[in-house]
């Protein structure tokens, strides 16, 4: 993804066709300088890539963080490209300059973002933004100059051998088959085994060891040979000192960010999962956003489960999408009436980490080791389109997180709900956590208004958590809901008589009009962003 600046005039002039015998045989020189293009053009991309996800890690909205960080990006290298033309002198030095460049900003560069969000007190996200894009303007400014000054100097070392035409053919394969590589080993193999920080290190690493090859390859060249020399060696010191720190540096920051002893901190394929413990008791945040407080997820997961479990009767079938704590499963449970419960998560590492880890099986009673539950580890929306007709739940607790992201969003669209009404028995309830209806109000009543889109009758209510705040939940179904006649026995928050109040909705969380959430407009993403950007 380079962009080259257009030749001047003076390079557009073609030598004469190189004899084909000459030309078909390729010097070391042109292998490793091709070779530089590809590793030039992987690590471009990777501090791109790496850019955007911490974006979308730190401030949410996926889309619109990696859309904003590549476009930024994109338009950084293009100014490179331009400012290229004014290098005229002694080639070779200034890109082994721009290779020392990249490889130290751009590797440390992921480093530095998390050390800067750890440090700047809450609240502060204009100037972590401000630092954000500068990184990433400067870094994409100076991948900008790399490929043409390669280009320059293979035109300047081959120019009896090659026309322009076949030079820019040849670099800029090399540069799309590195960005092509990169794009898909990101994100399988790369974050997943080395993590964003050591990623952005062994890639500033590559471009380090670019500009020390062209320091032996050009040696005879360079005027200032030792100092280049010196140069290259503090950067390889540093940016291995940075890879052996790496860990530490991840631990002070989530320590510092959590506050707590943290006694779990893994990456998932899906999502950085950190579990904490202190005297106040254990959280979960995924991604750094909290999940639950042992001292009130009682709170939260009663409200969640029981007005709809209670409000059919006797739900022999029970299908809970999200959840992969198995909190909304203990709670399940409680009812001798289930039979069958099938658990819907994505991520394979929450399912194994609750069900395996002693403080974690005690918080959901080792609810993921029933032999009533059924596990299936899959994308909830594929999973639903799959069932057969005949596959169909008495009670549907949906227990998703938050719909900060078009890929979260489209699991609160009219699409999904629509696929949720066809999963439900003809007496079913489905009820949907649909964050606080004080903070977000708009958001709140847009997944209401979703529900109805898709036929069904909606029951909105909330309740106060107060590692939440007051927190909203929508129950949904073919047939109107009524207050249960009974609860389970030992709850320690929902009663028969506290359950009018949580129908009540005073003013600030009164109805609002609102549209429908779909597949093709995710409104509720925008509204949720907006509402809670303000709290931020």
């Amino acid at each position: 993804m380079s962009l080259t600046p257009p030749p001047s005039p003076a390079e557009t002039t073609e030598p004469a066709s190189p004899d084909s015998a000459e030309a078909g045989r390729i010097s070391l020189h042109e292998v490793l300088l091709l070779v530089s293009v590809f590793v030039v053009a992987a690590c471009g991309l990777v501090y791109e890539l790496a850019a955007g996800a911490l974006a979308s890690y730190l401030l949410g909205d996926s889309v619109l963080q990696f859309s904003t960080i590549i476009g930024t990006y994109l338009f950084a290298m293009g100014l490179g490209s331009w400012l290229s033309r004014y290098v005229e002198r002694q080639l070779v030095a200034q890109f082994l300059k721009i290779e020392l460049l990249v490889g130290l900003i751009g590797g440390l560069m992921p480093a530095a973002l998390f050390l800067a969000h750890s440090l700047l007190p809450p609240g502060q996200q204009a100037a972590f933004r401000v630092l954000l894009y500068g990184l990433v303007l400067l870094v994409g400014a100076l991948v900008g100059l790399e490929i043409p000054l390669v280009m320059r100097i293979l035109k300047k070392q081959f120019r009896h051998r090659y026309a322009l035409r076949d030079l820019v053919s040849q670099v800029l394969t090399f540069d799309y088959l590195g960005a092509l590589v990169v794009a898909l080993a990101f994100p399988l193999l790369l974050v997943p085994h080395l993590g964003l920080v050591r990623t952005g290190l062994f890639f500033g690493l590559l471009n380090v060891g670019v500009a020390v090859w062209a320091l032996f390859l050009f040696r005879s060249e360079l005027r200032a040979w030792r100092s280049h020399a010196l140069a290259c060696g503090l950067s390889v010191l540093l940016l291995v000192l940075g890879m052996l720190m790496a860990e530490r540096l991840n631990t002070w920051a989530e320590d510092r960010f959590y506050g707590e002893h943290i006694i779990v901190r893994e990456s998932s394929d899906y999502q950085r999962v950190v579990v904490t413990s202190g005297q106040a008791g254990t959280r979960l945040f995924l991604n750094g956003n909290l999940q639950f407080h042992s001292r009130d997820e009682y709170r939260y997961h009663e409200a969640l489960v029981h007005p709809a479990m209670a409000g059919h009767g006797a739900p022999k079938r029970v299908l809970v999408l999200g959840g992969g704590d198995g909190m909304a499963v203990r709670e399940v449970l409680r009812y001798p009436s289930v039979e069958q419960v099938t658990l819907v998560e994505l991520d394979p590492h929450m399912t194994r980490l609750f069900s395996t880890l002693p403080l974690l099986r005690q918080l959901n009673r080792d609810a993921l080791l029933s032999p009533k539950l059924r596990i299936v580890n899959t994308d909830a929306f594929g999973w639903l389109e799959q069932q057969p007709p005949d596959e169909r739940f008495d009670v549907i607790v949906i227990d998703f997180p938050d719909p900060s992201n078009f890929s979260l969003g489209k699991l609160y669209s009219s699409s999904f709900y629509r696929l949720i009404d066809q999963r439900l028995n003809a007496g079913g309830y489905a009820v949907v956590q649909t964050t606080s209806p004080l903070i977000a109000r708009r958001s709140f009543w847009t997944v209401v208004s979703t529900l109805e889109s898709a036929g069904l009758s909606t029951t909105p209510y909330h309740a106060h958590v107060p590692s939440f705040g007051e927190w909203g939940f929508v129950l949904a179904g073919r047939r109107p809901w009524a207050l249960p006649r009974q609860l389970p026995e030992g709850l320690r928050f929902l009663s028969l008589g506290g359950l009018p109040a949580l129908l009540d909705f005073p003013p600030d969380m009164a109805r609002v009009p609102t549209e429908i959430n779909r597949l093709s407009n995710q409104i509720l993403v925008h509204e949720f962003e907006a509402e809670w950007g303000k709290v931020h």
